[in-house]
């Protein structure tokens, strides 16, 4: 059975085989187009943030009455301060969220930006919470465990509710 599906930049084709006593494979495979010209490497763009300070940052709502509180949570429990803090609201912020593949305008994920790798929703919990002190890298081994789906579903409920719950303040708090 051989089925071609086709997209705006490419074709797909998926080929499903069976055979007696044999678990149905699908083979899956796509020619995208190559990038624009005016395509920007926002990798290389923000290659500065980590050129004199090597640590993570922290992309959070600065709006947000939750994040807020969050990234004083986080600052109150990192005392080697192994964390930078960033507004996704900010040009900064903006900058390392395309460099995350994410739209400059989408606030609705905190981000942890490395030097090599982003983490978005409950990865990005997870990895700030093994920067942070005792107990908190413990407490995300076993929550790792969790799979992904249900630990992001939990955080998008949150999320998706944190300006009714949490409320929202006027200007972004300044961290420092």
């Amino acid at each position: 059975m051989a089925l071609a599906l086709s997209v705006p930049v490419g074709c797909a084709r998926l080929r499903a085989s069976t055979a007696a006593r044999v678990r149905p494979t699908v083979v899956v495979s796509a020619n995208l187009s190559p990038p624009r010209g005016d395509a920007v490497d926002w990798v290389a763009g923000t290659s500065s943030f980590f050129e004199q300070d090597s640590r993570p940052i922290m992309l959070y709502d600065g709006v947000c009455n939750l994040c807020n509180g969050g990234v004083r949570f986080v600052r109150n429990n990192d005392r080697n301060r192994s964390i930078r803090f960033e507004a996704l609201q900010s040009e900064a912020g903006k900058k390392l969220l395309r460099r995350s593949g994410r739209a400059p305008d989408d606030i609705s994920s905190v981000v942890l930006v490395e030097k090599e790798r982003s983490y978005i929703k409950s990865e990005a919990v997870l990895k700030i919470m093994e920067y942070i002190d005792l107990p908190f890298p413990q407490l995300a081994f076993f929550l790792q465990f969790v799979p992904l789906f249900i630990r992001d579903f939990a955080y998008d409920n949150v999320a998706n509710n944190r300006y009714s719950f949490f409320g929202r303040s006027d200007s972004c708090e300044i961290i420092e």
